[in-house]
């Protein structure tokens, strides 16, 4: 990673528009973060265990356990935040009602509390990734060199991340405000940072334009957009990417491009031609989409990551390969 005066980044939230692949950029950019001696916490907040598929192992338990080794060398680790157990965490280490934390879970309180109070559930989750971020050792070390959550969508990410700051307003003093503040001021310090994962298609683009809003209103500090899934350019004659927009179909004589497949040794050249035509068509018209979009994406000043398209799909290798890119740049 390159060095920088700037300080480091511990606390990382990703979150994207659904269908982005959000939760695989998460775990590739935990992997990246795994330098040599490193060791990262990945976490898991909406109960779904796409980390545990990612990684092909069982799912996880409200547990932090070692999945992987990052490129670096480093050590992942990983943790399904689970509600209720975050309730009982919090009754004991504020109350110490660690009995009487286990009586209202047997009596169902617990989850009853977390179901007709979704903000509480929102309160739970962000203090205990907190709690792992602070976390030190004895020596006075930081448990884990980074942490990286696998955040709710990003039409839902600020509320989520912001709900401290209402829990802060209504309870004026006691352990339930000055934890809210503590969380608070983690999720806004120069020590976290939210990034947006993306496609290069209008929809996504526009929620993270409007992400990034919301995020900036709130005071929370934004990171990076990851563009994802990019499809690669296709390449001069020279073998190297263009750079530039793709022929308009109307440069294209048909006439010359059946020679071209004659001189190449295709034959009856002419009954390619019009299908190859339809097919640069929607190829230039997608460059010049994906041109506006990055446009956009520009616009927010932010920095921009682009991740490859994975052909065989978001499988355990496919997440080392987008690992190594990211380790490219500094987060």
């Amino acid at each position: 990673m390159t060095p920088s005066t700037a300080p480091e980044r511990r606390l990382h939230v990703v979150s994207g528009k659904g269908g982005t692949g959000k939760t695989t950029i998460a775990a590739a950019l935990a992997l990246a973060l795994a330098e040599e001696g490193r060791r990262t916490l990945l976490v898991e907040v909406e109960g779904r265990q796409g980390i545990a598929q990612l990684f092909e192992t069982e799912a996880l338990p409200y547990a932090e356990r070692r999945i992987a080794i990052g490129p670096g060398g480093g050590e992942v680790y990983a943790l399904a935040v689970d509600a209720e157990k975050a309730l009982l965490d919090y009754l004991q280490m504020f109350y110490k009602l660690g009995g009487a934390g286990r009586a209202l879970r047997r009596l169902g309180a617990i989850d009853f509390a977390t179901t007709i109070a979704p903000g509480l559930r929102d309160v739970l989750l962000t203090g205990k990734v907190c709690e792992a971020t602070r976390r030190r050792r004895p020596d006075g070390r930081f448990v884990y060199d980074a942490v990286v959550m696998d955040a709710p969508p990003t039409g839902r990410v600020t509320r989520f991340l912001g709900v401290n700051d209402e829990v802060a307003g209504l309870a004026r003093m006691g352990p339930i405000h000055q934890q809210a503040q503590a969380v608070m001021g983690v999720l806004k310090s120069a020590e976290t940072a939210v990034h947006l994962v993306t496609l290069l298609e209008e929809m996504p683009v526009q929620e993270t334009a409007d992400g990034v809003a919301e995020l900036r209103a709130a005071g929370l500090p934004v990171g990076a957009v990851v563009v994802n899934m990019v499809r690669p350019r296709v390449a001069e004659p020279n073998g190297e990417p263009s750079d530039g927009p793709a022929a308009e179909p109307a440069d294209v004589a048909p006439e010359a491009l059946a020679e071209a497949l004659r001189s190449a040794g295709v034959r009856q050249p002419e009954r390619l031609v019009g299908p190859l035509l339809t097919q640069h068509a929607d190829y230039a018209e997608r460059q010049s989409l994906e041109a506006a979009q990055r446009a956009e994406l520009t616009a927010l000043e932010l920095p921009v990551r682009e991740l490859p398209l994975l052909a065989d799909g978001a499988d355990l290798a496919g997440i080392y390969r987008l690992a190594r890119r990211l380790r490219d740049h500094r987060w």
